[in-house]
């Protein structure tokens, strides 16, 4: 989702490739099973990046005029960081809230563990919007850290998290974003299920 979301945001043409989890090469990679992920990986005329940080940063070098971070300073280093802690942190969130878009558990207890981490990202957001003015994170237009943010959204829904208002207008944002809603929509008719595995790439 990430990857595709930042691709868009860089207005950069694409085209998506999904790979089989029935490929045993495939499903070694997607089960952790290898010494690197390496998903998604963007490939653009002949340069090959993994890791969805890196593909935000080489689409924003490649395409400045998509304005994937904010303008200011501060504001830059400050989507910068809520970025990597997304994409590194949060892991009690992670492993006990994974994803998954066609799922619905209404009433599902939240152990501490990841409540805390809901309370980070939901502060984040908080401080984020009223600094910026919203809609999104960092003003009137999406950025880096709003692609980064997106899985969790989804994630908020599945498990029934009950968020404050202003958290609860983002999460919509988010959702009735026209790239989020497409990928959405792809993702619901992919036929394919991993029972080992729900993350998100």
């Amino acid at each position: 989702m990430r990857g595709w979301l930042l691709a868009r945001l860089s207005g950069l043409p694409f085209t998506a490739e999904s790979v089989s989890p029935e490929d045993p090469a495939v499903r070694d990679e997607l089960l952790l099973r290898a010494s690197s992920i390496r998903l998604p990986c963007l490939v653009h005329e002949g340069v090959k990046v993994w890791d969805t940080l890196a593909i935000a940063e080489y689409l924003n070098e490649l395409r400045p005029a998509a304005q994937m971070l904010p303008a200011e300073r501060a504001a830059r280093a400050l989507c910068r960081s809520i970025s990597g802690e997304m994409h590194s942190g949060f892991t009690a969130l992670r492993s006990s809230l994974p994803m998954n878009l066609k799922a619905r558990r209404p009433g599902f207890v939240v152990w501490s563990g990841p409540r805390a981490d809901i309370e980070a990202i939901t502060t984040i957001w908080r401080d984020c919007l009223a600094a910026g003015g919203g809609p999104w994170l960092f003003g009137a237009r999406p950025t880096i850290a709003d692609c980064m943010y997106a899985p969790v959204v989804t994630r908020f829904l599945t498990y029934d998290v009950k968020l404050d208002p202003v958290c609860a207008a983002y999460a919509a944002q988010v959702m009735a974003w026209p790239d989020m809603a497409e990928w959405v929509a792809a993702a619901l008719e992919e036929p394919e299920e991993i029972p080992e595995l729900e993350v998100e790439f």
